[in-house]
């Protein structure tokens, strides 16, 4: 039996933790995403040549199924809460319908 990730977990945690976000993909229309995890201080520590290597970025977590088309490098996108754009420069998808958009500041 194959578990709909998209149901059973990510549309009711994304409902609790999630925010309006106005999408600008680089090619198409622009739509709102009601239910973005953003993040502006993600963490990441990479391992380079056995040397920790930290750094911090803005992120935003989405549900695959909130888009038409998947999301991709230099899409842009607004928070609405705080109305700080971004650009998307990297999409890491995960296997179960999410991708974290690892972000650079545009504005706000």
């Amino acid at each position: 039996m194959a578990i709909d990730w998209d149901k059973a977990v990510l549309g009711p945690v994304m409902g609790v933790f999630g925010e309006l976000v106005h999408y600008a993909p680089a090619a198409g229309q622009p739509f709102d995403i009601a239910d973005a995890v953003f993040d502006e201080a993600y963490r990441e520590v990479v391992v380079e040549d056995g040397i920790p290597v930290s750094s911090v970025t803005p992120v935003l977590g989405v549900r695959l199924a909130a888009f038409l088309t998947p999301p991709a490098q230099d899409d842009a996108l607004t928070i609405d809460r705080t109305g700080t754009t971004y650009v998307v420069r990297e999409v890491r998808p995960d296997s179960h319908g999410e991708a974290k958009l690892m972000l650079n500041w545009v504005t706000g």
